[in-house]
């Protein structure tokens, strides 16, 4: 294989100092340097630096794959086990522990490299000896700078941290931009094609943390029949395929697709792939990234197994701000410029990702460490320029509008003991017969396009009570506001959605809980004024301080406000009601949970970047509210338009006294009361709740 050819190359010209680094290893582990302080630490990191040498020489050498699985799940587990919950408050990856044993400067410091020496597990698996040297030859440069009786300057260490970033921004960044566009990068994709899927031992080869929920799910897959897994597989592509068609996008000008997923589901993913090869595309199936250099805060994109500690990564999710500054950010920005622009021909050719997500696991709400790194508010600004101009630089070469997605999402064995009924429930919730909603829907669509705007009005201890402003129709008989969303790019099927007018659109949206990107919010109330969000707060902390700091860092992602992007209203009671038989309302996905009640995304349009892409309903009207007056900004300064985040916030049924539409004339028509559609038309939208 092409990548195999490309690494073995790359391994070949770093053999050498790869050796040595490794001697040099072996030479500190033992070394009584360092002083007392800090010679744990060291031993530490160097013995888990040993450990993945001795993986690396068992895979190099062929016995990995004659060992048995428990031998696999012994070296699993002994590669996580330093960050897994009750070790971790006891390990220097946790920066709480590191700064009480080490001191808060040198703390933050260590914790961080540690952190990023741990990224090394994946470049095991995938034979990078490049990486790991790389990652060898920084720790033992921090570590010579200890070997003296005086402790260095932290001043020095943390710019040997920078140099490294800065240096290796043109290997880390370069390589993880063409991953992302080259199907010759195929590690992942050998594995799930080629693989004896019926033997759990394959799971253990891709390098990440596998636990119950990927052995379950993968045994779950084995006992199913082919059809299903052919059914599971086919409306995952055939999702991807339409929202092409019903965009006006030419699908047949690309020859990539990007499959992200979770271990477990390769025998669906497999089918998936020989569907996208019918269509032309080859997949692109990269890891989520684990250097500091190239991850997204604790988000996970590409594909990956089990999280092996939530408090882990959320803790380590700013440690570029150890080091971050302008000039750090612009050699960034010039490297993915430069990657770009050598591999336009090839970048043009992603049609964009196919993502498939996995719930089920339990809350994480997570706690606030003092002593985790975090952004100066310079840093911050830092943070949110190189987002944009990324993002601009990124449609440069894959354009908004000609490209697509497709996200569906099924549970994995964690949410219960009724896993395999629940996960029977979401394939049928997933294959639900799309022209009933789109029927229902569009009696919906032709209410609400009477409208001025909408009230959404909840009950009982929701405080929500917020007015949407609709954009005004020049041409109803041509002309719609909202989109009638029928299991393409988001499945399942059920939700109407629109960009809602920002000026005149105010009120507080209140839900009592919810789970945005991974993450846990109680009692979760944002205010908006024309359009904008004017305050937050919401229960997860006992210091108020400590609630809007994570808001503020993981719904508006460090903006100081974000717009309300979307409007929508989820149809799919279905969905609800299956969410209410098993217990589980709180572990849906976001990508579920939008379709059951109304939601509210703030960030970006759900046209952003194609806002000129002509987008026509089923029944041929075109949708024409697709900007409001901050996207619409683009045509002067994209920097101002766009804020590269969208998050979706339900408020489920229950919770809702009222929605209605006010038209021009001030007649109010209602489409839900008391957590019931009650719009003529749309009664057969209840008929779940009665069953």
């Amino acid at each position: 294989m092409v990548w195999k050819e490309w690494q073995a190359e790359r391994n070949l010209q770093c053999q050498e100092r790869h050796e040595l680094s490794i001697e040099r290893m072996k030479q500190i582990a033992a070394e009584e340097t360092a002083g007392v302080q800090f010679r744990p630490y060291f031993q530490a990191v160097s013995a888990f630096l040993l450990e993945l040498e001795a993986v690396r020489r068992k895979i190099e050498s062929g016995q990995w794959e004659e060992a048995s699985i428990e031998t696999m799940q012994n070296f699993n587990q002994a590669l996580y086990a330093d960050i897994l919950e009750g070790r971790y408050e006891t390990s220097y990856a946790d920066p709480a522990y590191a700064v009480r044993l080490l001191g808060e400067e040198y703390g933050q410091l260590l914790s961080m490299l540690y952190t990023e020496m741990r990224g090394g597990i994946p470049y095991v698996f995938e034979n990078r000896m490049d990486y790991l040297t790389i990652l060898n030859e920084l720790f033992i440069e921090v570590y010579n700078c200890f070997e003296t009786e005086e402790l260095p300057e932290y001043k020095t260490l943390k710019e040997i941290i920078y140099w490294y970033a800065s240096d290796y921004c043109d290997v880390f960044l370069a390589d993880r931009i063409e991953e992302q566009i080259w199907p010759d990068y195929s590690f992942a994709a050998d594995i799930i094609m080629n693989a004896d899927l019926d033997d759990e031992r394959y799971l253990y080869r891709f390098g990440e943390y596998i636990t119950e929920n990927e052995l379950g799910t993968a045994r779950h897959l084995q006992s199913l029949s082919g059809d299903i897994l052919q059914k599971m597989a086919d409306v995952y592509t055939e999702g991807y395929r339409v929202g092409f068609i019903n965009t006006g996008k030419d699908l047949s000008k690309k020859s990539v697709v990007n499959i992200r997923y979770s271990l477990g589901f390769e025998k669906v993913v497999r089918l998936a792939i020989r569907n996208f090869e019918k269509m032309g595309l080859k997949p692109v199936i990269y890891r989520a990234s684990s250097s500091v250099i190239t991850k997204k805060e604790q988000f996970k994109v590409g594909y990956y197994g089990a999280i092996a500690n939530k408090q882990y990564e959320y803790d380590h999710r700013s440690d570029q701000a150890l080091f971050m500054d302008k000039r750090y950010i612009e050699r960034k920005l010039d490297v993915i410029r430069n990657v770009y622009e050598k591999n336009k021909e090839q970048a043009a050719q992603f049609a964009g990702p196919a993502v498939m997500e996995i719930f089920g696991e339990k809350p994480f709400s997570p706690e606030a460490k003092p002593e985790a790194v975090g952004y100066s508010e310079s840093q911050r600004s830092l943070s949110l320029l190189y987002d944009s101009k990324s993002g601009q630089l990124t449609n440069q070469y894959i354009k908004g509008e000609e490209r697509s997605f497709t996200i569906i999402a099924y549970p994995v064995p964690e949410i219960g003991d009724e896993y395999a009924a629940i996960f029977d429930e979401v394939i049928r919730i997933n294959t639900l017969d799309a022209s009933l909603y789109e029927k229902v829907q569009q009696t919906l669509i032709d209410a609400l396009d009477q409208g001025e705007y909408v009230h959404i009005l909840g009950k009982g201890g929701n405080e929500t009570d917020l007015k949407v402003r609709l954009f005004h129709l020049n041409d109803p008989e041509k002309e719609t506001i909202f989109e009638n969303c029928v299991a393409d790019v988001n499945i399942p099927a059920g939700e109407v959605f629109t960009s809602p007018v920002l000026e005149g659109t105010e009120g507080t949206l209140h839900v009592s809980r919810v789970y945005l990107n991974e993450l846990q919010y109680r009692n979760l109330k944002i205010v908006f004024k024309d359009g904008m969000i004017e305050d937050y707060t919401c229960t997860n902390f006992e210091k108020e301080e400590d609630n809007k700091k994570y808001i503020y860092e993981n719904v508006l992602h460090n903006h100081k406000t974000l717009p309300l992007g979307e409007f929508a209203v989820g149809t799919n009671t279905t969905a609800y009601v299956a969410a209410k038989k098993f217990g589980i309302e709180d572990k849906m996905p976001i990508l579920i949970a939008e379709k059951m009640g109304p939601h509210f995304a703030v960030g970006d349009t759900c046209y952003s970047w194609s806002e000129d892409v002509k987008v026509y309903n089923p029944n041929g009207k075109e949708i024409v509210a697709k900007d409001n007056s901050v996207s619409v900004l683009r045509r002067e300064d994209p920097a101002k338009a766009y804020f590269q985040c969208h998050t979706d916030i339900t408020i489920p049924y229950e919770e809702l006294e009222e929605i209605s539409v006010v038209t021009k004339e001030g007649k109010n028509i209602i489409l839900l009361k008391d957590g019931r559609f009650v719009l003529e038309g749309t009664e057969d939208l209840n008929k779940p709740f009665n069953v």
